[in-house]
């Protein structure tokens, strides 16, 4: 790895006194073009050190000056709406990931602070931040479990390194779109024969001994259906925090991504999702099968959701072998 520090001087900001954020980023030792990192590094900065300036100004955000793309502005403005937050910060050392036409970086530190009140369950957020070829940001969304870097980095044989960074990257848009509470886009990303099946814990009936036990059964959905509900969560809720993590089997393992046997085109990742929002909060395993054959427009054919605990008050997970993967994904749809 090679190291290229940039110390980002920027214009002295009125009203609060808020420091620039410094910007370092490392690449592999195959990747030479300073000035392109140090345009990375600028850019990068100046979001950061607006967002602080924002945040301590109590106003919204002034993106004029920052070199983003119009889509990428809509995001960060949509996700300021609904909850405010700052990076806490002064100087972000950080992977940049050189991709064909794009640059990577995924673990930006935030603080997110809905109405004023940091959220006291899960305050602390990473971002995900991507470059066009020229250097401009082109998205900014909240980003997946750290694990993944070392996963990107060393698990290389099932899927391809560049692969599995454009898959995880449609992954933290899905979970950025709950935040944003964005019906457009998940209208988009899930195939119009998506099945959706939602899992729930049931008590049985007692035995002749007495004892009840738990168990999980199963809805299904189909694409509209789930929708319609997803409105009304997105209507009833001021804000929505969703947390991805565990990706795989959350033991920083080479299962990050799993590739269809049956069709290379085909991706499943698998992650425990925590859902925190206004007025309801839950726990549990999530399984999307992605279609990339159409690379630039993916869909997901199927979301299954498995509860964490089938007895919470004893702590009993559900077992591994219950929890859904890309084998019984595909034989359901079969």
């Amino acid at each position: 790895m090679k190291k290229i520090i940039l110390c980002s001087i920027l214009t002295v900001l009125t009203s609060v006194s808020v420091r620039a954020i410094n910007v370092t980023l490392t690449t592999d030792e195959g990747y030479d073009n300073p000035a392109m990192i140090q345009t990375l590094q600028n850019n990068l900065a100046a979001l950061l050190t607006e967002i602080n300036a924002a945040y301590s100004q109590k106003r919204n955000l002034n993106l004029g000056g920052v070199p983003m793309g119009d889509s990428a502005k809509d995001e960060i403005a949509t996700l300021w709406d609904m909850t405010h937050f700052y990076c806490d910060d002064e100087e972000v050392i950080d992977r940049c990931w050189t991709l064909k036409n794009s640059f990577l970086v995924r673990q930006i530190p935030m603080i997110l602070d809905p109405d004023g009140e940091v959220v006291k369950e899960s305050k602390f957020q990473e971002v995900s931040v991507t470059f066009d070829s020229y250097g401009n940001i082109s998205e900014f969304r909240f980003a997946l479990d750290a694990q993944l870097s070392e996963s990107l980095e060393h698990c290389g044989d099932v899927v391809s390194v560049e692969r599995k960074a454009i898959i995880l990257q449609f992954v933290e848009r899905f979970r950025t779109a709950y935040c944003r509470k964005d019906i457009g886009f998940m209208n988009k990303i899930f195939s119009d024969d998506a099945l959706i099946i939602t899992g729930s814990v049931v008590q049985t009936k007692p035995n002749d001994l007495g004892r009840s036990n738990q168990k999980v059964v199963y809805n299904r959905q189909n694409k509209q259906q789930y929708l319609a509900n997803l409105r009304r969560a997105f209507a009833r809720n001021k804000y929505i925090e969703v947390k991805f993590d565990e990706i795989g089997k959350g033991e920083g393992a080479c299962d990050v991504v799993t590739q269809s046997r049956n069709n290379p085109d085909f991706y499943g990742v698998r992650l425990r999702q925590e859902w925190r929002s206004s007025n309801y909060s839950d726990d549990g395993y999530v399984f999307l099968l992605w279609d990339f054959r159409d690379e630039s427009n993916p869909v997901i054919h199927v979301r299954t959701w498995q509860p964490t605990f089938v007895n919470t008050s004893t702590g009993q997970k559900l077992a591994e072998e219950d929890i859904f993967n890309m084998s019984s994904v595909e034989d359901l749809i079969k």
